[in-house]
């Protein structure tokens, strides 16, 4: 009994101690660098670290900041920023459908149902889009979400959309991808990644479903949802919904790298040097048209009035580029992820 009370008194000694300790933390993530080698970038030469407060470039946690390197930073720093489209951030298409410019004026491009319009029509680069929607009794035009993107880039084709689906399930996903004309399959699950055999295409899933990030290397960046038309949205603009469609379509963002100064298409033209904005201030809806100057004939053609697409894919060396920095959060600390606009 006198070594079992020793045992009690040594067990309760230690506990003691132990609530005396200071708490141990787990230990920091390691923080990512990057040294940029391209001599036409202002930071040749720079080794950037990535911020504390996002020290990863993919992030465990899909809600997380991620750290980006960007070589043509103005301010020569990693910057953390927010993975899945922002729908208030320059280079947003969202909703039905906003646009947000590079400028970051608002405005509305409704096109038509059913139609395909060029969003982004450069020499090496050309982005279309495929509407759908419905008109209720009444209305004098249709109302349209973005369901599909094609991507033209060299002499390679790429196309995301979103299936259709009668009622919405947040287990199913509904993003469907073609490579040059073939489905490809990107496995369902956080980070999981299908690369292009030339390595000029990545497509990585920033969610378990229905998110990804498309890259295009030094070229453009795709942050791409799939969502509903929700009842609230429904109620709140009484798109008249019908029971067996509930217009499952993309949230997107874009980033572009290297833009020459004669980009056309929809939202391409915001990031022209002499642009002004055609879009009204001070009304809730600024509508832009251009119907007729953006329509193409399908989702991967680059056959619209205004379009500027080469199939060789080489830049005019005497062109001037845009270098795009508006969707960058350049502080050091955990902010709303919005950026600052490089002024031209």
């Amino acid at each position: 009994m006198k070594s079992f009370s020793n045992i009690s008194s040594l067990i309760i000694l230690f506990l003691l101690i132990s609530s005396q300790l200071p708490e141990t933390t787990a230990a920091p993530a390691k923080v990512q660098s990057q040294t940029c080698f391209s001599r036409s970038s202002r930071c040749f030469l720079k080794k950037l670290h990535c911020p504390a407060q996002c020290p990863s470039t993919k992030p465990s946690d899909p809600k997380a900041k991620a750290c980006y390197f960007d070589c043509n930073s103005p301010t020569c720093e990693a910057v953390c920023r927010n993975r899945i489209p922002n729908c208030n951030g320059n280079g947003a298409a969202c909703y039905d459908p906003r646009f947000i410019g590079a400028d970051g004026i608002v405005f509305y491009f409704h096109g038509k149902s059913n139609e395909h319009f060029s969003l982004v029509s450069d020499l090496n680069l050309h982005i279309n889009a495929k509407f759908i929607g419905l008109r209720p009794a009444g209305r004098t035009r249709d109302y349209t979400w973005i369901q599909a993107l094609g991507i033209l880039f060299g002499s390679q084709s790429f196309s995301l959309e979103a299936t259709r689906a009668a009622t919405w399930e947040d287990e199913v996903d509904y993003l469907k991808f073609s490579y040059n004309g073939k489905e490809i399959v990107v496995p369902e699950g956080h980070l999981s990644t299908w690369q292009s055999p030339e390595s000029d295409l990545t497509i990585e899933r920033i969610a378990v479903k229905n998110s990804v990030l498309v890259t295009l290397p030094e070229i453009a960046e795709i942050s791409v949802n799939v969502v509903p038309v929700t009842k609230e949205d429904d109620r709140i603009h009484n798109y008249q919904i019908p029971s067996n469609d509930c217009f499952a379509h993309l949230e997107v963002q874009f980033r572009f790298y290297g833009l020459s100064a004669k980009v056309e298409g929809v939202l391409g033209r915001t990031y022209q040097p002499d642009f002004v904005n055609p879009a009204k201030p001070g009304v809730a809806m600024p509508v832009v048209g251009g119907e007729d100057k953006y329509r193409t004939s399908t989702l991967l053609s680059a056959d619209c009035r205004s379009c500027m697409f080469s199939p060789a894919g080489v830049l005019d060396q005497t062109e001037s580029l845009l270098m795009d920095f508006s969707t960058l959060d350049c502080t050091s600390g955990a902010s709303s992820g919005r950026g600052i606009v490089c002024r031209r």
